[in-house]
């Protein structure tokens, strides 16, 4: 059988065409937005409340956070009009293939404000990793409850820790600020705070230090990246 070549799968199977790698970069806020929604558990088992959640992969701000009974294309193309005349309208918008994500409904909204429309590969959930990141942050966060008693409790968690998390989090990501700092262009404000913090505990109690230069601030990032294409930059360095 092998010599005739006949030790094979014979069925007649789909072949699907191979995916584009989604290969997006931001170098600021507001150019690239990454959403997509999670379960909340509900009261009784089998019941869930669905969040929906933007973020600018740049600063890691929650630009958008709605939370309804259930999944809706018309809800999530609410709450990106409501983003988009808040923060202003990206250049792109990244999301998985779910059925809202990849709704007509979406679909037309970004394209009459000429924005990206941007969708993961199929089965793989690391072409969307701001959006889970940010989903983990929160189901493994100490205060996330077992369950929500109602909608509206899970409404107002969800607003709660979504101030705490923009407002409050120093995230290692962005140089230990927090969303909100580096979104609104008050990082570099607070890094120059901390240097002359850093330089005046040093002028007081210098034995405390173990080196003659300040501790180093961490810097904020060039850019955040969805799957950087390191092989193109690597084939561009060559030639």
């Amino acid at each position: 059988m092998a010599e005739n070549r006949q030790v094979k799968e014979r069925r007649r199977l789909a072949r699907h065409p191979a995916r584009a790698i989604p290969e997006l970069v931001a170098a600021s806020p507001g150019q690239v937005y990454s959403w997509d929604i999670t379960k909340l558990p509900g009261p009784i088992k089998g019941k869930y409340f669905d969040a929906y959640v933007m973020i600018d992969i740049y600063s890691r701000y929650i630009v958008g956070c709605h939370v309804h009974s259930g999944e809706s294309a018309v809800l999530a193309a609410e709450m990106m009009t409501e983003v988009f005349g808040v923060h202003g309208i990206p250049e792109v918008v990244h999301a998985d293939r779910g059925t809202a994500m990849t709704s007509k409904t979406v679909a037309a909204l970004l394209s009459d404000l000429e924005v990206t429309n941007s969708h993961s590969r199929p089965r793989v959930s690391n072409d969307n990793p701001y959006s889970e990141g940010w989903f983990k942050t929160l189901k493994y966060a100490p205060v996330f409850p077992e369950r929500f008693a109602s909608l509206g409790d899970a409404r107002r968690f969800m607003a709660s820790f979504v101030d705490g998390y923009n407002h409050s989090h120093r995230h290692t990501g962005i140089g230990l600020n927090t969303p909100a700092d580096v979104h609104y262009g008050l990082a570099a404000s607070k890094a120059r705070d901390r240097s002359a913090v850093l330089a005046a505990a040093r002028a007081a109690n210098p034995q405390r230090f173990s080196t003659t230069t300040d501790p180093k601030i961490l810097a904020l990032p060039d850019a955040a990246w969805i799957n950087k294409p390191l092989e193109k930059a690597d084939a561009t360095l060559a030639a």
